[in-house]
């Protein structure tokens, strides 16, 4: 059994518990991978202690959608100024060059740049699977920085030359699809508390796989009891392409095809009406938040507002780095809170909410009700926000982090494991996996 660790006498410790709990001077006391105590004065013979004064306690951060593929093209030209469409079609062709080294590495930087931004549990989104490729490229570089995750097996089966986006090269046979679907559940889906992995089925969008498939891998996740999710309503292009091709909008063309329920999320949302809404929070659909990929892209300012106030489940995203450039997701929350105040004023979201979002609000998305909060019994999943620095000098309140407060974590503890240490990953060379990275880029550049 892992050794008890013992953080000690922070400054704040925002709990994000059902009762939004703050405390002052506390400690928490973790072993066997979970919260077992919180409050002031713990102690426990022989633990590791952490001293976290001078610093803000959050439960790790939660990304609830990502194509960690992407992190090996970012700042790509051609792609930089263009709407999500265009942007694609000059990506693809890069993208089919990948095999399974490239999958893996570039898992790896952009997980470990996730854990540095405070992130202990992240989903990812992997579409496509040239020259070799499979899921498990991820799952084993997700295994290896440490931290939680949830793979989805996506797809593409309509190529440019059936009227759909993506080259040729790059879809499959639907029935190759599903069969891969069961096999990578049935090798590495764990639905058991405190999980480190759980496999979801993700059709890549509406415009790239066809109304058999999206139905069937709804069927199949039900089957298997795991959980679906795919991009949805996310630009002008997306909604224009769903009125012409299905003669209604992504809300309705996805409840048709049973991709509504609380077993579902969907990546974006940027478009979606007043009625699509109200059909979210009244199906439990979740909704993954993607601001920074949203604005590069030109997307649109999802109705995040409304949503919350609706009742639907929104958790954050970072996307993937061909369209963020990056994957902080303290970056991502700041900028969720600072969108829906420039649409809606200046109260419409404060940092708190945003944190919330950022922590139990991905967690809730993804089905991890024992994730993204600080409580006894919960997953120690822990991060750890030193505001003694530069960044929150002279701030009245150091718990708003997002307003002035360090982007990068301390410490950060997954399942009780110390996976960031002193903002660097011991456990990790991951100088080594940059260079790989790089000469990985310059290879597919040249």
């Amino acid at each position: 059994m892992d050794k008890a660790i013992l953080i000690r006498n922070a400054d704040h410790i925002l709990t994000m518990d059902d009762r939004r709990t703050e405390l002052f001077g506390a400690d928490i006391l973790v072993t066997g991978g979970k919260i077992r105590a919180i409050g002031p004065r713990l102690g426990q013979a022989g633990a590791e202690v952490i001293d976290a004064s001078g610093c803000v306690v959050t439960p790790g951060l939660v990304n609830t959608h990502h194509h960690l593929y992407q992190t090996l093209t970012r700042a790509v030209p051609g792609g930089q100024d263009a709407l999500l469409f265009g942007w694609l079609q000059t990506l693809y062709p890069i993208w089919s060059r990948f095999g399974p080294e490239e999958m893996r590495v570039s898992a790896m930087v952009g997980l470990a740049e996730l854990a540095l931004s405070g992130c202990s549990l992240s989903s990812d989104h992997l579409y496509l699977y040239p020259n070799g490729s499979r899921l498990e490229d991820t799952i084993e570089a997700a295994a290896e920085v440490g931290l939680r995750f949830h793979p989805t097996r996506g797809a593409m089966s309509i190529g440019e030359s059936a009227g759909g986006l993506p080259p040729d090269s790059l879809v499959e046979a639907e029935a190759a699809i599903l069969e891969d679907c069961i096999r990578v559940i049935d090798a590495f889906h764990d639905p058991s508390e405190g999980s480190m992995c759980r496999v979801g089925v993700a059709p890549c969008s509406p415009f790239s796989v066809s109304r058999e498939l999206m139905r069937d891998a709804a069927l199949l996740a039900r089957d298997k009891k795991v959980m679906l999710h795919t991009h949805l309503a996310e630009n002008d292009e997306d909604i224009a392409y769903s009125l012409e091709k299905f003669g209604c909008r992504p809300g309705q063309y996805a409840e048709d095809l049973g991709w509504t329920g609380d077993d579902v999320w969907h990546a974006h949302c940027v478009k979606l009406d007043s009625s699509e809404i109200s059909m979210f929070a009244r199906t439990g659909t979740g909704v993954a938040h993607c601001p920074c990929s949203n604005c590069r892209l030109g997307s649109g300012i999802a109705p995040v507002r409304e949503m919350r106030d609706a009742g639907v489940f929104v958790g954050l995203g970072v996307d993937g780095s061909a369209s963020n450039d990056t994957g902080n997701l303290m970056a991502e929350a700041r900028q969720a809170m600072l969108l829906q105040r420039v649409s809606r004023g200046a109260d419409a979201m404060s940092a708190r909410e945003a944190l919330e979002i950022a922590t139990r609000g991905g967690a809730d998305v993804l089905g991890r009700p024992d994730c993204g909060r600080l409580a006894q019994g919960k997953r120690a999943d822990i991060a750890i926000w030193d505001v003694s620095g530069i960044e929150s000098a002279g701030s009245w309140d150091p718990a708003a982090l997002l307003l002035a407060g360090p982007m990068k974590v301390r410490h950060l503890l997954v399942e009780g494991r110390q996976v960031v240490r002193d903002y660097g990953m011991p456990h990790l060379d991951l100088g080594a996996v940059i260079a790989r990275q790089n000469q990985l880029a310059r290879q597919l550049m040249e």
